[in-house]
């Protein structure tokens, strides 16, 4: 294993540039704005409450992660993004209804000077989505140039000292992988010619990764898991990140199978719905986008199970996932999931699971963990994908001769051991036979 290099203090600002200013992105501005004026507590962020442990149990090191690795502090965060609609982040917010009136109005002023910039939209990759707040150009080339302006104009206006780009726009249709995608050649060939293969999200990831940025990528598009931006993201020294948000339904899968396999109980059958009144909900109606995110859902409880090696227990699960749109539940999604299992001698027993849940408050953190970690990581000089952050993304990327890691504890073991490596610090491996010796 190669030393970890020095990693560069976090010196002057970093801006935070998010492709899609709804109801998460607004949420997760609302709230740094509130914990840094000390009106709210950061819950559900790792990097701001979350601690790791140093040397054996009876040392008793157990420093903030925030004390431990030099993050970002969130005074020094500046926002941006771009949306399809025009609205400020304000009247967004408002719109999105996921924050109370009193969380609202004090964050009103701070909220509305955040104007999004015109988004690179086309309605063939969110078919239910209309907005007219988009760019010009003759070709996806010339939108992706556009972006890399955005992103030069941004930095220079606010004086930053570093960047980071994260996707929180909408679900596209479901994309494979193609011939246009393979080098970074064949995708600025692809973008010019307007190659139905390239989708505005990847537009972003592209402008991005060449412009020294690192990127993430919050929604289950394809966008990022292509060879030619990871080709461009380690020429360029760039992490990138992905994929999909694990907020709510798949966060608990990731919680509960782990459990079920450790004691070895066979899974018949997990049937989880869902229901959701917000622009992602709305968004999923499209047979395009759901089949997006139904290979995002779905791959967790095969991956973590592992059939192949445990034929008997998981080898013939029914796993099905259906998500509706119902405009009354707004942002607070309800998950609900039917888990049919067998222990002893084959005896079946049921789990039922019924996770009323808010998305965009459970997201929120989550983004504001990726962008200090993805900057930590550059300034680290780590580049590519950074799989280490697998335990934020329901689909998480790795190396393509790897199979992704999906339990949440060894994602957390994976995230809190690399932190300890970047510092120089031993690994846990939770051993502890020297206590018995």
């Amino acid at each position: 294993m190669h030393k970890p290099g020095k990693i560069r203090a976090p010196k002057g600002k970093l801006g935070v540039l998010l492709p899609g200013m709804g109801a998460v992105s607004t949420t997760f501005m609302a709230g740094v704005e509130l914990v840094r004026s000390g009106k709210a507590t950061p819950v559900g962020s790792l990097t701001q409450m979350g601690t790791i442990r140093l040397g054996k149990r009876t040392d008793n090191q157990s420093p903030l992660i925030r004390d431990f690795v030099a993050l970002a502090k969130l005074d020094d965060l500046v926002f941006g993004g771009w949306d399809p609609f025009p609205e400020n982040a304000y009247a967004a917010a408002a719109k999105a209804g996921v924050l109370e009136p009193h969380h609202l109005k004090a964050v009103k002023p701070f909220l509305s000077k955040i104007r999004p910039m015109t988004a690179a939209f086309d309605r063939e990759y969110v078919k239910l989505l209309d907005g007219k707040h988009v760019k010009k150009g003759k070709t996806k080339y010339d939108l992706a140039l556009q972006i890399k302006a955005d992103i030069a104009n941004f930095r220079k206006k606010h004086n930053l000292a570093r960047l980071i780009v994260l996707w929180c726009g909408s679900t596209e249709i479901y994309l494979t992988p193609e011939k246009v995608h393979s080098t970074p050649e064949r995708f600025v060939e692809a973008m010019k010619s307007n190659h139905p293969g390239i989708a505005p999200s990847m537009l972003y990831a592209w402008a991005a990764v060449t412009s020294g940025v690192p990127f993430g990528n919050g929604a289950p598009n394809l966008t990022v898991d292509i060879p030619a931006i990871q080709q461009l993201a380690l020429e360029n020294g760039v992490p990138i990140a992905g994929k999909d948000f694990k907020t709510g339904q798949t966060l608990m899968k990731t919680i509960l199978a782990p459990g079920l396999k450790a004691r070895m109980l066979g899974l018949n059958g997990w049937f989880s719905t869902n229901i959701l009144g917000n622009r992602d909900g709305e968004v999923l109606e499209d047979p395009g986008s759901f089949k997006t995110k139904e290979e995002s859902k779905l791959g967790a409880l095969e991956y973590i199970l592992q059939p192949h090696l445990y034929p008997k227990l998981y080898g013939t699960i029914h796993h099905k996932v259906r998500i509706n749109y119902y405009p009354p539940r707004g942002d607070n999604k309800e998950g609900w999931d039917n888990i049919d299992i067998f222990g002893w001698l084959g005896y079946p027993m049921q789990i039922k699971v019924d996770f009323l849940c808010r998305d965009s408050i459970l997201a929120a953190p989550i983004v504001l963990d990726l962008v200090l970690f993805l900057d930590l990581a550059h300034r680290a000089g780590m580049r590519g994908i950074q799989e280490w952050l697998s335990f934020y993304f329901k689909s998480p990327m790795c190396a393509p001769e790897l199979y992704p890691e999906h339990d949440l504890f060894i994602q957390l073991m994976k995230l809190k051991n690399t932190l300890r490596w970047m510092m120089g610090k031993d690994l846990i491996t939770h051993l502890g036979q020297e206590y018995y010796d």
